[in-house]
């Protein structure tokens, strides 16, 4: 019989040599999966019940956020698979586990309006100033880009995406691709 250190490795094996996984992301499974193990009361992975993968996912929901929690989960639902794929185990204990991980929603970040005003008043005035033609303009395109996010509300991956064809002059119109 193998043990789980045992299966450990040769899945750790099996994600460098046939998955073709990325260094960083086999050390961080490496990590997941020795913590996994440290957790699980058995040694041999046909013993794993699906009580004990209860209790160890209770564990990373109280130990880490929900990002770090359902990436460490990751890893080991992953380690299951091949076990099942290996037959190292009949059936996977995690085919009737439901895991949801509520991540909180994160408003994207913006720039105060003082700051904004700000901005736009210093390069007003540098334009203003400017000593000649080749610094106008470049001081003219980036109050346009600064007044387009503000007053748009578009992100910036749109205001760089943007195209010739998007903008119409005519009609004062942009067509903004999200």
């Amino acid at each position: 019989m193998d043990t789980l250190e045992m299966t450990i490795y040769d899945y750790l094996k099996f994600c460098r040599s046939q998955k073709k996984l990325d260094e960083k992301t086999i050390k961080a499974y490496k990590i997941n999966l020795k913590q996994f193990r440290t957790h699980i009361p058995v040694s041999l992975p046909h013993l794993i019940t699906q009580e004990m993968l209860e209790m160890f996912i209770a564990m990373l929901h109280q130990t880490y956020k929900p990002k770090t929690a359902k990436r460490k989960l990751t890893s080991v639902k992953s380690y299951f698979r091949y076990l099942e794929y290996r037959e190292h185990i009949k059936t996977n204990p995690f085919t009737k586990i439901q895991t949801r991980f509520r991540e909180p929603v994160t408003l994207p970040k913006i720039i105060p309006l003082h700051l904004i005003e700000t901005l736009l008043s210093t390069l007003y005035d540098q334009r203003s100033s400017a000593k000649n033609t080749l610094q106008r303009k470049y001081i003219l395109r980036d109050i346009a880009v600064i007044e387009l996010l503000f007053c748009s509300g578009m992100r910036i991956s749109e205001l760089c995406s943007l195209k010739p064809t998007d903008i119409n002059l005519h009609d004062k119109c942009i067509l903004i691709h999200g």
